[in-house]
């Protein structure tokens, strides 16, 4: 999901004045903002700034500004295999020391989910039995269930994301509705949220949110041709279509819609806009769409370093008023461009598809004598590929 892309952040420099007072978490609300915390996103591109590195997920609950943190990611089904501490005679990490972090988050009003899946890893099912069986895994491991290798021992997380990226749907109807009922049956409150991409309908997840009931989607609205970037261009922008599934194809015809944005220039390849123009859309989204339920960032620490993000996005949801002035120090993009070639016929002027390039939906390459277009955000999966994230347009 959730990529960096650049490796000069864009600092921010601004005002942005909130005075809120902490209340019971709500779903129905137009004002919460959600954050993924875990990947340490810009330690990732500044590896030498460790001062702004992630912090522990308390650190983040200091205030008032953030509603529901996404823990990122478990990203291989059937093995969370990771290099940190494990319990024995398993690959499953014993985190158990972010147990008391968590908990501390939940009693100051906000929810704590875990996302499944991610822009990498290996997830997915062979059928739908395997799905529904898994269901019970993720309740015992995570939710209201028990077991002796609970990887957050004591806490209790408040639901389960979908960031699904790649693969194909086999087994989420089953597994996600299994784990509803399960939910259902719990002595709390738990929330279903999933990750889409604004391309409409999801290629991953599309047939599953028509299925099953979701709380909130968080909408990617970047490293895609329909993202912020393009909010004025109205054959582009589409909040409006994700408006339209949650009021007549959503199972929950109160499911809450997210403007999934990056929190900083070096959060993602595209869709990063200034906080003046974040303030604008988020003002004018929440008062023409009766679905809209706030914004999720990727992430937490990019947010906090540029100059807070979050706050201002916040003071938006909140109906304050824009942030009066920024000023950007660089946003030269570090990723690579596709190179061009200088091959003749239908392919003149597009490179070759490379494993290392991240593309944007869009995109077109080369790739065994056929040009290819990206569907959306792509790194590593070849044209072709069972990721399915290229579409073939004929032979050069």
């Amino acid at each position: 999901m959730l990529v960096h892309s650049k490796s000069d952040l864009t600092y921010a420099f601004f005002l942005c004045f909130i005075v809120r007072y902490a209340v019971a978490f709500n779903m129905s609300s137009k004002q919460n903002l959600a954050m993924y915390w875990g990947q340490n996103s810009y330690g990732t591109v500044n590896p030498s700034n460790t001062s702004q590195w992630q912090q522990s997920i308390s650190y983040y609950c200091n205030d008032d500004m953030i509603d529901i943190f996404v823990m990122a990611f478990l990203d291989v089904f059937y093995s969370t295999c990771n290099d940190v501490t494990v319990f024995p005679g398993t690959n499953l990490p014993n985190s158990t020391f972010l147990a008391s972090d968590i908990e501390a988050c939940q009693a100051a009003g906000k929810i704590v989910t875990i996302s499944l899946g991610g822009a990498t890893g290996s997830y997915g099912f062979t059928d739908d039995a395997e799905g529904a069986a898994y269901a019970q895994t993720i309740w015992d491991l995570f939710l209201g269930g028990s077991s002796s290798t609970r990887p957050f021992g004591s806490a209790v997380l408040d639901g389960i994301d979908m960031d699904i990226e790649g693969g194909s749907q086999i087994g989420f109807v089953s597994f996600l509705t299994a784990l509803r009922n399960l939910m259902n049956g719990g002595n709390k409150k738990y929330y279903l949220t999933a990750a889409p991409q604004c391309p409409y309908p999801d290629a991953y997840i599309g047939d599953t949110l028509n299925t099953v009931e979701f709380d909130a989607v968080y909408v990617q609205f970047y490293n895609n041709y329909c993202g912020l970037t393009d909010y004025s261009d109205l054959n582009d922008w589409n909040f409006g279509i994700w408006d339209n599934w949650a009021k007549t194809a959503s199972p929950n015809p109160n499911v809450k819609v997210y403007i999934g944005a990056p929190a900083s220039s070096s959060s993602a390849r595209s869709g990063y806009v200034s906080p003046s123009t974040i303030t604008s859309i988020i003002q004018e989204t929440k008062a023409e769409y009766s679905s809209f339920g706030g914004v999720m960032l990727w992430d937490a620490s990019q947010a906090y370093a540029n100059s807070r993000y979050d706050v201002c996005v916040k003071n938006a949801l909140s109906g304050g008023t824009a942030p009066t002035t920024t000023t950007p120090i660089s946003s030269t993009p570090s990723i690579a461009s596709p190179t061009m070639s200088s091959s003749t016929g239908s392919c003149s002027g597009v490179g070759p598809w490379q494993p290392s390039v991240t593309y944007a939906g869009g995109d077109e390459v080369t790739y065994n004598g056929n040009i290819w277009t990206a569907k959306w955000w792509s790194v590593s999966d070849v044209p072709g590929g069972v990721a399915g994230d290229w579409m073939e347009d004929g032979a050069c």
